[in-house]
């Protein structure tokens, strides 16, 4: 199931609605960003296990085993948004803005919402990539991932995610992997937020 089918189905109309309801924006703005912000952030963790930074993910993956899918509204209901902003730091690391008014723009959706949309969404993502690394039948993390980005076909955030990964956006790529160097970049930053934890 990739990202296009997720926000199609069950699950992906509770995740719209209890953001919506958690965040005061309609159910059209809510879906606007979850369809952008959704394959940006798979697209930047896929390329960051590309990079040989599996590890890091797989590490914070012991925290978001899926089991936050099994009550969306539960989670919502608690959430503050605490826990998705570490992610989201450690994703997009000091380029963090310039995603979010990426999505912004793309999306229509003003700033300040989009800042609280994210949060929320950035724990249901990993628990869903945590859910589909434990039912993944062998299938290496880069390979999980690019199933949850319909194989580089599905819209959404594609634009966005061109940007972030090269291109125009070349700056923010370099935030996230490192620029290259050994022990930089989203699996260096992941490792170091979850690393320690057991």
């Amino acid at each position: 199931m990739d990202f296009t089918q997720i926000l199609n189905s069950d699950l992906g109309k509770q995740i719209i609605d209890g953001i919506g309801q958690k965040t005061g924006t309609s159910e059209k703005e809510t879906k606007a960003v979850v369809t952008e912000g959704m394959p940006v952030l798979f697209g930047m963790l896929q390329k960051n296990a590309s990079e040989k930074g599996a590890a890091g993910i797989l590490d914070a993956l012991k925290q978001h085993d899926g089991s936050i899918l099994e009550n969306i509204s539960g989670f919502l209901g608690g959430a503050d948004g605490a826990d998705g902003e570490k992610i989201l730091g450690h994703i997009l690391g000091a380029k963090k803005n310039d995603v979010e008014k990426a999505i912004s723009q793309k999306s229509g959706v003003d700033l300040g919402s989009v800042a609280k949309i994210l949060p929320l969404l950035a724990p249901i993502v990993m628990g869903y990539l945590g859910k589909s690394n434990k039912s993944g039948g062998g299938m290496d993390l880069g390979s999980i991932l690019g199933g949850l980005m319909g194989g580089g076909k599905s819209g959404g955030g594609s634009d966005i995610l061109s940007s972030v990964l090269g291109g125009k956006g070349g700056d923010i790529l370099d935030a996230v992997t490192g620029g290259g160097k050994k022990g930089g970049g989203l699996g260096g930053m992941l490792g170091g937020l979850f690393g320690g934890k057991k």
